[in-house]
């Protein structure tokens, strides 16, 4: 592997004004060496790190949260593979342009040889029409595509361009991770350059608020750096002051939503009482909408506790009832309160089970008419014909329960109950 991309740049390299950008951009790594995280990637003989040691020839998608390295990457990669670099946003961008792109990559090649990475930041933005302008020419090799994206590529991203390219997962940065950057940041010259001092237990505190996100930890950080003298130490309520109130990663439509949705319903089923208080306070801190919240716990009540305590459904119901009339902040209680009872109670998912049990008979069985001793007779034809003839009312006929059948004679021995 080429030792330039791990060797520290000279330090009159590395020297720029603090004027020149934001912190996270003037902290952008530019060599593999400062690249924080991603060791499952870009350790010894991970794949990524094989990446850089050779030619750069199949088409990557880089999946991950903001802020974990995907524009680094590619950026470094184009270097290290001597490709021509161009960037693209899916957000200020339309296919006109992707195709205008896709036209100057093919001429490039055609005249120097040069082939060209192309960059696509936020590519799920793309509809999947879209996304096939890339296929003729990531297949004549004009192009070599790098795709980021936040979402799930599989959702996203259509698969005739997946069966193209290979999926790189990213993960947030570790805690200890950030820690470690934001020190050099207060270091380098490119960063604050020794301008202010922090604890360690401090830029544990924005690590831990930045939720594995570089970016987010070092635009705290820089933010309560503005309010730190020259040569001052960031201290306890400066640092409270510039944190004020983290936001919640969170996408109300996409992955992270159906992710601590699911949080919160295994939690509640697992009966876990804690687990569920901090999911369902997590989604509301993040935005999340209360009708939904109330129709999960509603559909919870019913899923996973049935029959086992016939209240929960009355307790969901009230709930929703109650942030419908109270709305924010007091409604929030309430559907928190649904969550720790729902969490508490018995479970039972017996209905559920019943309910999908007969739904496969229906579906695999033929229609059988409703036999006759079940079928109302409001005339005098419909009598004659035999409707209700041995009907048995077991309100006067008790014997009727075991004895009157009510299912289709090929269902009769069927039980989606246990006695």
């Amino acid at each position: 592997m080429s030792s330039e991309l791990f060797d520290a740049p000279e330090p009159e390299a590395r020297a720029e004004s603090r004027s020149a950008g934001p912190l996270a951009e003037r902290m952008r790594p530019r060599t593999l060496a400062e690249v924080a995280g991603q060791a499952h990637l870009l350790g010894p003989d991970k794949l990524l790190a094989r990446l850089f040691e050779g030619e750069l020839s199949q088409s990557l998608i880089l999946w991950g949260p903001p802020g974990v390295g995907k524009t680094t990457l590619a950026r470094l990669l184009a270097a290290r593979s001597l490709l021509r670099f161009v960037p693209f946003s899916a957000v200020l961008s339309g296919i006109k342009e992707v195709r205008e792109v896709m036209a100057e990559a093919a001429a490039t090649r055609k005249r120097s040889g040069v082939r060209t990475l192309l960059f696509v930041d936020e590519i799920h933005r793309f509809n999947k029409a879209q996304q096939d302008a890339f296929l003729p020419f990531v297949e004549a090799g004009d192009i070599v595509l790098i795709g980021a994206t936040t979402e799930n590529p599989s959702f996203e991203l259509n698969g005739a361009l997946l069966s193209r390219a290979r999926v790189l997962v990213l993960q947030p940065l570790a805690p200890d991770e950030l820690v470690a950057l934001l020190a050099r940041a207060l270091e380098d010259v490119r960063g604050l350059g020794g301008r202010v001092r922090a604890s360690r237990e401090l830029l544990a505190r924005i690590a831990h608020a930045s939720d594995g996100d570089a970016r987010r930890a070092l635009n705290l950080l820089e933010t309560a750096a503005t309010l730190v003298r020259d040569d001052g130490e960031l201290d306890e309520a400066t640092l409270v002051q510039a944190l004020q109130r983290k936001a919640l990663a969170y996408d109300k439509s996409g992955e992270e939503h159906y992710n601590l949705a699911s949080a919160l319903h295994k939690s509640i089923r697992n009966s876990d009482d804690t687990a569920a208080t901090y999911w369902i306070t997590r989604m509301l801190e993040a935005g999340e909408d209360r009708d939904f919240l109330a129709r999960r716990l509603i559909r919870i009540a019913v899923e996973d506790i049935g029959l086992a305590d016939v209240f929960a459904l009355r307790i969901a119901l009230d709930g929703a009832d109650a942030w419908n009339r109270l709305g924010t902040p007091e409604g929030e209680l309430a559907l928190v309160q649904v969550a720790v009872y729902l969490a508490r109670a018995k479970k039972s998912n017996a209905v559920y089970k019943a309910y999908d049990a007969a739904r496969e008979d229906v579906q695999r069985t033929a229609a059988e008419p409703v036999p006759l001793h079940l079928r109302n007779a409001p005339t005098r034809l419909m009598k004659e014909a035999g409707y209700g003839e041995g009907y048995r009312y077991a309100h006067d006929d008790p014997a009727a329960k075991d004895e009157m059948k009510c299912l289709p004679p090929s269902l009769e021995e069927r039980r989606y109950f246990r006695k």
